[in-house]
């Protein structure tokens, strides 16, 4: 199972948004439900994408994460395209029609790449 990288300060989060490529972020709070239940099911979806670089924010750790992406509610997942947010699903999230959309996101952008 893909295990993300643990996003801990504001700093963090620039230097891995600053990345270049495709970036996944899962913004949560320990004592979510939804957000515990869900984790394990979206880095399984993310084994099928090792080019994409993924990260893990603890609400409570960073609380300045809910005013700078605008979070009214937990979890919340955001996939970046060269730093820029290209789509955000949050609370209940069907596991196969978000895997489609990254799907078709991430097969955009790499043949785009290629063809540059």
């Amino acid at each position: 199972m893909t295990t993300f990288k643990m996003i801990e300060s504001n700093e963090a989060l620039d230097d891995f948004l600053s990345k270049d490529g495709v970036t996944f972020l899962y913004i949560s709070r320990p004592n979510c439900s939804v957000c515990v239940s869900l984790l394990p099911q979206i880095e399984k979806v993310f084994e099928d994408f090792p080019a994409i670089k993924t990260a893990y924010v603890n609400q409570e750790d960073v609380p300045e994460v809910a005013g700078r992406f605008n979070i009214f509610t937990v979890p919340v997942l955001i996939l970046f395209v060269d730093g820029k947010e290209y789509l955000r699903e949050a609370r209940i999230v069907p596991i196969e029609p978000f895997k489609e959309k990254v799907s078709k996101i991430v097969n955009g952008y790499y043949n785009q790449h290629e063809t540059s």
